[in-house]
């Protein structure tokens, strides 16, 4: 009878032990519950360009995007789009605080909207070709995602007055006047499903 009581404590000592490990185990962290879909990138030959994609977050809590790197620029930075007062249309700069994807949504990376901005580019991004990023979320996690490159004639953008990029006036990217990404006139939007163009690059 001992025996038997003693048999059955352990099995469920061992039960209880092996519940709480899996308890531990199923916590999900944010870079697990996002999935970046319909990434894409601007082809450029120099300068800057923009990254496009859907972001959802398939989790029950928000995830907070706070950088994102990509070995095809030296700085990489999220950027949004903003109205400007007596502007005739919005211009773009960098989040503030970065990216939250509320838990079960999808959020949007698209021309003339929020957006990936790789500024300063290593080497020319051409059609056809990939490129790389990683998402840092706030709880420490990545997530590893890649873009194909693609032509498109949109995402020329101007940048909202807020000071110097790099050493750069501000506005001017790799030598060119404010607003002109691409050789176009400062504030051409071309933008892409009637909502205005994008990024610059």
């Amino acid at each position: 009878m001992k025996k038997t009581l003693l048999c059955t404590a352990t099995l469920a000592t061992a039960l209880l032990a092996a519940a709480c490990g899996s308890d531990s185990g199923t916590s999900t962290s944010a870079a697990d519950a996002v999935v970046v879909s319909e990434a894409w990138v601007k082809a450029s030959d120099s300068g800057m360009t923009g990254a496009f994609a859907e972001i959802e977050n398939t989790g029950s809590e928000d995830a907070h995007i706070v950088a994102v790197t990509s070995p095809a620029s030296n700085v990489t930075e999220l950027h949004e789009m903003v109205a400007v007062d007596g502007a005739s249309s919005p211009k773009m700069q960098e989040m503030d605080g970065g990216l939250v994807i509320p838990a079960g949504t999808v959020h949007l990376l698209a021309p003339g909207n929020d957006h990936i901005m790789l500024m300063d580019l290593v080497e020319p991004v051409r059609p056809g070709s990939e490129v790389t990023f990683v998402l840092e979320f706030s709880d420490g996690s990545t997530e590893e995602f890649t873009a194909q490159v693609r032509d498109f004639a949109g995402a020329k953008e101007e940048y909202l007055p807020s000071g110097d990029m790099d050493g750069t006036p501000s506005g001017d990217m790799d030598g060119t006047p404010s607003g002109d990404m691409d050789g176009t006139p400062s504030g051409d939007m071309d933008g892409m499903n009637g909502a205005g163009e994008v990024h610059g690059g």
